[in-house]
């Protein structure tokens, strides 16, 4: 078996993802969650550097990059360590699709996230699988962060664009898209799937918020994925 290293949301906390790690544990060696500086306003290059760092040194891993970190997972997919062995992203993007839903554009102009009403959030991200537990567990995500940081990781993730990374890539790629996506639309996952050119797709019923609202469909896929590497 493999490892797995996971690469957060927007929030960028390392404590929304307990069920989708217990989930995943059975199919990989080890499961980590890399945390973003909830203090620290990093645009991509900088996180990228971060997470390079936190990566296993010897182990094969899988690099899961979800929603906001897409981009960072396809600049180190571009240029691999020697150990990656699989690409997966969760509802994300290479470069971030326009018109974004304007709740989600203008958090770089008038708001940080966290001081949006938890209704419109879990409508936005979570839609129809909200459940208390689900909404309390973003709202503490979001609470940890320090509100221009969120804000400034918005306006990163909308002027994203690693489309020119996407057919240097070479390890074996799966991208998890939600059915039910209310903030990125299936072109995100289309241009992906076009250009990179060994990836495949799972269309997952569920929310933006994917790995939290479907975290047993998720770790099967990902661990029937890296079953077969290699």
């Amino acid at each position: 078996m493999t490892a797995l290293v996971v690469l957060p949301g927007l929030d960028g906390t390392a404590t929304f993802h307990a069920e989708f790690v217990t989930s995943a544990s059975p199919s990989f060696d080890a499961i980590s969650v890399v945390s973003y500086p909830p203090d620290k306003c990093l645009d991509y290059a900088a996180l990228e550097i971060l997470v390079r760092g936190s990566l296993p040194q010897t182990t094969p891993f899988v690099l899961l990059g979800e929603s906001f970190s897409g981009p960072i997972a396809l600049s180190i997919a571009a240029r691999p360590p020697p150990n990656l062995v699989g690409l997966a992203l969760s509802t994300s993007f290479a470069k971030s699709p326009v018109p974004l839903p304007p709740p989600f554009a203008a958090l770089t102009s008038i708001a940080p996230v966290r001081s949006l009403p938890l209704p419109l959030l879990s409508w936005l991200l979570l839609g129809r699988w909200a459940t208390p537990q689900l909404k309390t567990s973003l709202h503490s995500a979001l609470q940890a962060v320090r509100p221009d940081v969120l804000r400034f990781r918005a306006a990163v993730a909308i002027r994203a664009n690693a489309s020119a990374l996407l057919n240097t890539i070479t390890v074996p790629a799966l991208y998890l898209r939600a059915t039910q996506d209310r903030l990125l639309s299936r072109a995100a996952g289309d241009q992906i799937l076009s250009a990179i050119p060994r990836c495949t797709v799972a269309d997952i019923a569920g929310p933006h918020l994917l790995l939290q609202a479907a975290p047993k469909e998720c770790a099967r896929v990902l661990g029937d994925f890296a079953m077969h590497l290699g």
